[in-house]
């Protein structure tokens, strides 16, 4: 009993020598180290212990994401630009909501014609460039192709494939629209085109990521590969971010077209 009692007094101390050797025993980061990022080094273990942590660690409660990382685009602008890649992510939104407020309404006004695109022998214009569009009725919207009636069928058939269930007549050079009815089945028409809109956009998303991610991996061989990792996740995260964004407008226009 007495010699439990001595080795427990010598317990403490031993405890207390072994943290010290611990924590002295770390290695500081290397000055200039590009894992200073996130404020380690891959050569050390506080970058061990942080690049393990990012990786595998999850929040406990049921659908929370893993940490996120925030990377400071100045310092790896010699590897990537990483404002200009969110800028592309950011205009393939603005181009899906600017599709949305244009071309995927209840009501189709003249306006939703304007920049309808039509091929002709001598290029791509704007149907606004090629006719004149007016509206006669609340069911009625009239094209008038008199100043370049050789466009006329084209015009026509740029209006049938516009993707806003329009189907023009012609008498002419000049193309009458009608207007559809706004029915049940209009509306989830719209909504369809919206979802089908929507998932193009991702697309074009996903191109976006797919070149930024290809364009770090060449630098592979002048960064650490937990550089290359980071960087990776950070864009993971911004087209995650604008593919969210994206989402919400989906939603939102679908409850406005689906009443």
């Amino acid at each position: 009993m007495a010699m439990a009692l001595r080795c427990f007094r010598h317990l403490p101390p031993l405890l207390h020598r072994s943290a010290f050797a611990v924590t002295r025993g770390l290695p500081r980061a290397p000055a200039g180290c590009p894992a200073l990022l996130l404020g380690g080094c891959r050569h050390c273990d506080h970058q061990l212990l942080l690049t393990r942590q990012l990786a595998t660690k999850k929040a406990k409660g049921k659908g929370q994401s893993q940490a996120k990382v925030n990377i400071s685009a100045a310092l790896v602008e010699d590897i990537i630009n990483l404002e200009e890649t969110s800028e592309d992510m950011q205009a393939v939104v603005e181009a899906l909501k600017e599709d949305f407020n244009r071309n995927l309404s209840v009501r189709t006004s003249p306006g939703a014609l304007d920049q309808i695109i039509v091929m002709t022998k001598d290029g791509k214009f704007p149907l606004n460039q090629l006719g004149q569009i007016s509206q006669k009725s609340p069911q009625l919207l009239v094209v008038n192709m008199t100043n370049f009636p050789e466009s006329t069928a084209a015009a026509m058939k740029a209006i049938r494939e516009s993707g806003m269930n329009l189907n023009p007549e012609v008498d002419g050079t000049i193309i009458r629209v009608p207007v559809p009815k706004v029915t049940r089945e209009h509306r989830e028409s719209l909504a369809k085109l919206a979802k089908q809109s929507t998932n193009k956009s991702k697309e074009a998303l996903r191109k976006v990521r797919s070149k930024s991610i290809n364009q770090v991996k060449k630098s592979k061989s002048k960064v650490s590969e937990d550089t290359i990792w980071l960087l990776e996740k950070q864009i993971q995260q911004m087209a995650e971010s604008a593919a969210a964004e994206m989402d919400k407008l989906l939603a939102a226009k679908t409850k406005e077209l689906l009443g």
